[in-house]
């Protein structure tokens, strides 16, 4: 069955020495299982990285689990195995049983480069041909255009296995091809641009969310196949929405099966704990200075971006690379080698992740979950940036949450929690994310978050999301919040859908869907999110009132003035100082009626006076609603 003479490979010389040198960057293409027909002999080329194994056979459904009688050889000194196996087709399962030089030791492991998974709690790999008839020519051909940072940027993040269930089928998850045409259709009439997708990546603790990866190369088979993953992308696309997929280089965990203690030594992850364990998730860190292992990476990057047309990734918890010292006490870190904190070959990583990125796809967008003051995150690598494209800001997210928390008599004493991002807000590329991380482990929802009775709490929240989408940088939104999710998210059921029935939770969703369209449709909310040219303050300094205004702008001259009122009593006769002349025309209200407000407003727009305030020549007369923001535009 074996062909133990190597006649056959994959591998070139050029092939070996780019992954020896931690350069090569579609490692997919080389190693793991690839069918192949050799003059009529069919079966499955499979190779393997095991530099300290004494052996390695491939074991599985096609030869009953022998553990013997399919070996592989090694490659040189390249530490790969590599073998022709005649019987194993496209769907045979299969593992590699490593026997160590360490001790003799034995294991079973999946393949880290695997396309397709047993589905959990199983764990063997799959031999699979990733084969799919794209239709998404369209949208690939303009997507630089959609992903461009002077455009709207809208997302729409989504847990795949709990953004719709179904009940009468004991509570199943949706397929990807279910999902696809549902999602699409809500995401069109949402408005959002983009999807950001949890990670798909196969994992075998569903609870972790995806986080805790062992398939870097496979999407998890919990809800269909690669080509059924493709599918949901390519509907998507052929919708005209982009796919952004949550990525986590940071750690993985230590299942037996998984890449961890793979050939009997700490191969991919750092031998000292000090180094190579997760203090928080106790998982394994990559070890990021080995040539091989960042190839592998590199490589797990680009496949979903090629394999995949990915439009984007989001690089999970940066910060955690970037320090030696992340969540870990005095004694318990070793330093770099010049005697400091940060760690220098996950910098360097991430640094080439995103040259390679880019200059492969350079459509796409690279963000990063960075939550220190870490300096240009997303400025060029030539620079001595990170080299990403945005990065979250969760200063703002924090900073937002905490005030919009208090009760609003006390958040004339908070005031510097609305305006203190502006002193940073264009030291970077930000998305302002309200993410999953704040609706889950006792937290709440978002909903449950604002103070007062309930009118209150979803005037609070339809305040919060005004803000949101006048403030400078791309938006991120968990699903459900949209409706106003009034429990915590759990993973394990649907979002309460059936909400939509009470007008206060419908409001609110179609306020968001205004917001969004509207965020599209006006340059002067989007096209200068990363530029002070495309902001001003008019009066950042009534925390007596908890009153905040200012000015978005775009690169055309278009001005849009938004006033937000923190407290929930009505301001009529606010004088607001404006650059010109003319009648400005309220386009927005958060406390319209049909959105569940009281209907405070302006009657659809206000003509300038020739009385000069806020340092400005002209001023409105204007009501600001309770707990409610209004948006002008210029004329």
């Amino acid at each position: 069955m074996s062909d133990t003479q190597g006649s056959f490979s994959l591998l070139s010389k050029d092939d070996i020495y780019l992954f020896n040198e931690g350069s090569h960057l579609r490692l997919y293409n080389k190693l793991g299982a690839h069918p192949i027909d050799l003059s009529g002999r069919r079966g499955v080329y499979f190779a393997v990285w095991a530099p300290n194994a004494e052996q390695v056979c491939v074991t599985g459904d096609f030869n009953g689990w022998d553990t013997k009688n399919c070996p592989l050889h090694p490659v040189s000194s390249s530490g790969i195995w590599e073998g022709f196996i005649e019987g194993p087709i496209n769907g045979s399962l299969y593992k590699y049983h490593i026997t160590s030089k360490v001790k003799h030791y034995q294991v079973e492991k999946a393949d880290p480069l695997a396309f397709y998974s047993e589905v959990p709690p199983r764990t063997a790999s799959i031999v699979w041909d990733l084969a799919y008839d794209w239709q998404d020519s369209r949208w690939m051909e303009c997507r630089k255009d959609r992903n461009s940072l002077d455009g709207p940027i809208s997302i729409y993040e989504v847990h795949v296995g709990s953004w719709m269930r179904v009940p009468e089928e004991n509570n199943r998850y949706l397929s990807y091809r279910e999902l696809a045409p549902r999602l699409a259709d809500y995401v069109n009439k949402m408005g959002f641009t983009h999807v950001e997708f949890l990670p798909i990546m196969e994992h075998p603790f569903y609870a972790s969310w995806g986080y805790q990866v062992t398939g870097y190369f496979s999407p998890t088979s919990r809800y269909g196949t690669p080509q059924d993953f493709m599918y949901l992308v390519d509907y998507l696309h052929r919708h005209d929405i982009g796919v952004i997929l949550d990525w986590v280089p940071s750690h993985f965990p230590s299942d037996t099966h998984g890449p961890g203690f793979f050939d009997g030594t700490h191969l991919y992850e750092h031998a000292d704990r000090r180094l190579g364990v997760h203090p928080d998730w106790n998982s394994y860190i990559f070890n990021y200075g080995r040539h091989e292992v960042r190839s592998f990476l590199l490589s797990s990057a680009l496949f979903w971006l090629d394999k995949y047309h990915a439009d984007g990734l989001r690089i999970d918890a940066v910060a955690s690379m970037l320090y030696l010292d992340y969540s870990r006490k005095k004694g318990e870190w070793l330093p770099n080698r010049y005697g400091g904190r940060e760690n220098l070959d996950a910098i360097s990583m991430l640094r080439r992740l995103n040259e390679e990125v880019y200059a492969n796809y350079p459509d796409v967008q690279t963000t990063a979950e960075e939550s220190t003051d870490w300096p240009m995150v997303s400025r060029p690598t030539y620079i001595g940036g990170l080299g990403f494209g945005m990065k979250w800001d969760m200063g703002w997210m924090h900073d937002m949450l905490d005030y919009m928390s208090k009760d609003p008599v006390h958040r004339k004493y908070h005031h510097n929690r609305l305006t203190f991002r502006m002193l940073y807000a264009f030291s970077e590329n930000f998305v302002l994310p309200l993410s999953h991380d704040e609706v889950v482990h006792g937290k709440g929802s978002l909903l449950g978050k604002m103070p007062g009775d309930e009118w209150q709490k979803f005037a609070n929240l339809r305040l919060l999301y005004t803000s949101m989408f006048t403030q400078p940088g791309k938006k991120l939104l968990f699903m459900g919040d949209e409706f106003g999710q009034g429990k915590e998210w759990n993973h394990d059921s649907s979002l309460d859908w059936h909400l939509l029935q009470y007008p206060l939770h419908s409001g609110l969703q179609r306020l968001v869907q205004d917001l969004t369209f509207l965020y599209r449709q006006q340059p002067a909310l989007h096209q200068l999110d990363f530029n002070w040219d495309g902001f001003e303050w008019i009066d950042c300094n009534d925390a007596l009132h908890s009153i905040a205004c200012y000015l978005r702008k775009s690169q055309q001259g278009d001005a849009m003035l938004v006033a937000c009122n923190f407290t929930p009593v009505p301001r009529p006769g606010y004088r607001i100082g404006v650059p010109c002349a003319g009648y400005w025309k309220e386009i927005f209200n958060s406390d319209a009626e049909f959105y569940g407000g009281s209907g405070h407003g302006n009657l659809g727009g206000l003509e300038a006076e020739s009385i000069p305030h806020h340092g400005r020549p002209f001023s409105l007369n204007a009501t600001l609603p309770p707990l409610g923001a209004v948006i002008f535009k210029s004329p």
